[in-house]
């Protein structure tokens, strides 16, 4: 059960128009689509699970909004950075550091993508590093598909606290050990061989170079066990505007490194020697 109201411009619209007609009731999502609801209307609020809360003046497209006990505000944050959660059509939101879109939404749900890739790794009973957490969406996939454990990091405070409203996000605890840090930095002191397979889903080189550097490779190596999986992002940069190709990068690197590879998708599929 969600404990905050989840607002977009969808439902906000639906909602305002659902009281124009007079109706009483509407049936609707205040969680991303992740279940329905009903609420009840009144002229000036409406009322949810006892409790009562005013119509926004206004809900802006690609922005979901929270309620914080006084006033439903976006859920973005500026640190360094405007950091945001972006609703879909899909229902599973993705987030957008500066404008930039972080997960894929164009022709398939950012969660539905994550259980794909994830896949390829079968997490059944392993023991998984998730680099990069992001919204977490890697590691639910990880947990429905019963891994033993997983250890994923995140950087960014902000992102965790994405998060922590996103209803598509799991919940750190139990299975899932959620750490705020660097990756590049923590990776040193992770056991060798301590890893049954890898996730790799790090933001693009121009951002985080480092994790995409031999040394990060070799360590990526270290800690998987030998036949063990990782599944690396690299996304399909347009290799004649840009004058690189990423993933043979990446996958020279990993060959390195140790592991063979095999290009899938807008990634590489990798397996250490």
């Amino acid at each position: 059960m969600i404990d905050s109201p989840l607002l977009t411009a969808q439902v906000h619209e639906a909602m305002c128009a659902a009281r124009r007609a007079g109706r009483a009731s509407l049936t609707c999502s205040l969680d991303l689509e992740r279940s329905t609801t009903t609420i009840e209307l009144h002229p000036d609020t409406w009322s949810w699970q006892g409790r009562v809360f005013p119509y926004p003046e206004t809900c802006k497209d690609r922005t979901v909004y929270y309620w914080t006990g006084a006033a439903f505000e976006p859920v973005a944050r500026y640190t360094t950075s405007l950091i945001k959660l972006v609703p879909t059509e899909w229902g599973p939101p993705t987030f957008e550091i500066d404008g930039i879109k972080m997960l894929p939404t164009a022709q398939v749900s950012p969660y539905a993508d994550a259980q794909r890739k994830v896949a390829l790794i079968d997490p059944r009973g392993k023991v998984i590093l998730d680099t990069c957490g992001g919204l977490g969406y890697f590691a639910a996939w990880c947990l429905q598909g019963e891994a033993r454990q997983v250890v994923s990091f995140e950087k960014n405070p902000d992102v965790v606290w994405l998060r922590s409203l996103n209803p598509w996000s799991p919940k750190a605890g139990g299975a899932l050990q959620l750490h705020q840090g660097d990756v590049a930095a923590a990776i040193a002191s992770i056991e060798t061989a301590s890893m049954d397979a890898l996730l790799h889903d790090p933001p693009r080189f121009g951002i985080a170079g480092e994790l995409y550097s031999q040394t990060f490779y070799d360590h990526l190596a270290r800690v998987l066990r030998r036949k063990g999986r990782l599944f690396h992002y690299t996304g399909t940069p347009n290799r004649l505007t840009s004058g690189r190709d990423v993933p043979e990068e990446v996958a020279r690197r990993l060959r390195l490194a140790g592991f063979t590879t095999e290009r899938v998708g807008d990634g590489v599929l990798a397996v250490k020697r």
